[in-house]
This record gives C-alpha cells, structure tokens and sequence, in this order.
C-alpha cells in the first residue's frame, strides 16, 4: 500500500509541474480516499480555496430523507449519458455537481482539471462528469 501512495505523489507531482491556476480560471483538486471524495476549486496566484465541496455535505442530505422514509437522490442509481451509476461513484458524480454549481455563483466556468494523480477512472472520472454535465468547462 505504501509503494501505490509514494507513486500517487510522484504522478502528482509530476501533474502540479504543469498545471497552474488562476482567479479567472482555477484548478479543479481533486483528494479521494477510501471512504469520501473531495474537491476544491484553487487559484494558485493567492493560495486561496475559491470553492469547496464533499461528499459529507451530500450525506447531511441524506439523514433528512431517511426521516421521511425515502431514499436519497444518489443511493439510486443516476444516470447521465446512458450511465448508470450506484454508491461511492455517484456520490462523487453528485460532488462534481456541487461542486459545478458553487462555481457559477463565483461566475467561474472554466477551470484546470487536477486529477491529483489519480487515475481518470471510476470515481475521478465520475466527479469530472458530474462538473461538466453541471456547466464547468475544462
């Protein structure tokens, strides 16, 4: 486990090297970890988070529609494009969402995508298209 980690930070890296964001267009960070998915729209010029969302935020949600016995939005299966989509990997495509519509509050609608050194694949994947279904431009 700790030889996948030390090669996650060396891609990332590698990534940050080239990648760089702006007031005008951040960079979309994307942190996964076992259990949640993170991500943060950042302008490299200040150092500053513009925009944040998490998968948490979602689950708040999701204890309100228990009460009235129903499910929550993303337990079932979402489907965008003809994908479905269940657990884990449509939390983070409703993240990509949120994530999605904060922007455009700020007026922000194009962004640099910043994987983290993640592989585009199941949940970094689903997070970038929830985001771009929702208006952010890439």
């Amino acid at each position: 486990m700790k030889i996948k980690r030390e090669k996650r930070l060396r891609r990332h890296k590698r990534i940050r090297v080239k990648i760089f964001g702006t007031k005008e267009r951040p960079r979309f960070c994307v942190f996964r970890s076992a259990k949640h998915i993170y991500a943060q729209l950042i302008d490299d010029e200040k150092g500053r988070t513009l925009v944040a969302a998490r998968d948490l935020e979602l689950k708040v949600k999701t204890k309100k529609a228990k009460t009235k016995k129903e499910k929550p939005s993303f337990a079932k299966a979402t489907e965008g494009e003809g994908k479905k989509r269940a657990g884990k990997v449509a939390l983070a495509f409703e993240v990509g969402k949120l994530i999605a519509q904060k922007a455009q509050k700020l007026k922000i609608e194009k962004v640099v995508f910043d994987r983290g050194g993640y592989k585009y694949h199941g949940r970094i994947k689903a997070l970038a298209e929830g985001a771009r279904e929702s208006g952010l431009k890439f």
